[in-house]
Order: C-alpha cells, then structure tokens, then sequence
C-alpha cells in the first residue's frame, strides 16, 4: 500500500485482524486490565509487529481503553487482536471488579446536598 491516512497508518484496520470484525471472546470491555506473561512462552509463532506493540504497552497492567488509545486504534480492532494475544497465552486478562449493587445511601445524600449549594 503506497501512502498512509490521516493518523500515518499504512495498514488499516482490517488488515491488523486477518478481516475479523468481532473478537472471539466478550469478556473485554473498556477497563478490562490486561497484562503481558512474563517470561513469554517460548513456544508458538513469532508475533506480528502490532501484537509486540502491545505486548511493550501491557508489560505493567493497563486497561483495554488506554491500549487502543495508545495505538490510536479502534477498540473493536483492539479486542480482537488481545483475543489472538491471549489464545497464544502471551497476556492474562483481569475483569474489572464488580460494582456494589446496593447505593451508599450517605455518599448518595452529600451528593444531593452538593448540587442543591450549586
């Protein structure tokens, strides 16, 4: 491909997931937190120059989100090439927390007294 788009990609998008458009796993969201193995396995094949810019990025724990912000892709893209990623046990994925489902009906109150000075 001769010349780049606006971002100075020469590859687009579809060319980075092999024509996928959808990961093979929903577990990643926005903040899912991904990590790289280390060491990684010395097995399998060698990974492509977008996967190792992940890899470099995920070498702390860092959310799905920053990844794609990182590499100025879309999210969908992103998910897709984590899921090849973690196929080949080369990143482990950490699901956000789950979220109290009872309000803090205190935090709720200084809230409400909060906008209501406003």
């Amino acid at each position: 491909m001769s010349g780049g788009d606006a971002a100075g990609r020469l590859v687009r998008p579809f060319a980075l997931t092999g024509g996928r458009t959808r990961p093979d796993r929903t577990d990643f969201t926005l903040i899912t937190t991904v990590t790289a193995v280390d060491p990684p396995p010395t097995w399998g094949a060698r990974p492509q120059p977008e996967h190792t810019r992940i890899l470099r990025l995920c070498a702390r724990p860092v959310a799905v989100a920053e990844v794609a912000a990182h590499l100025d892709l879309p999210v969908s893209v992103v998910a897709i090439m984590l899921c090849d990623l973690l196929q080949a046990e080369r990143i482990t994925i950490h699901p956000p927390h789950p979220v109290s489902t009872t309000p803090d009906l205190d935090l709720l109150q200084k809230v409400r007294d909060g906008l209501g000075r406003l």
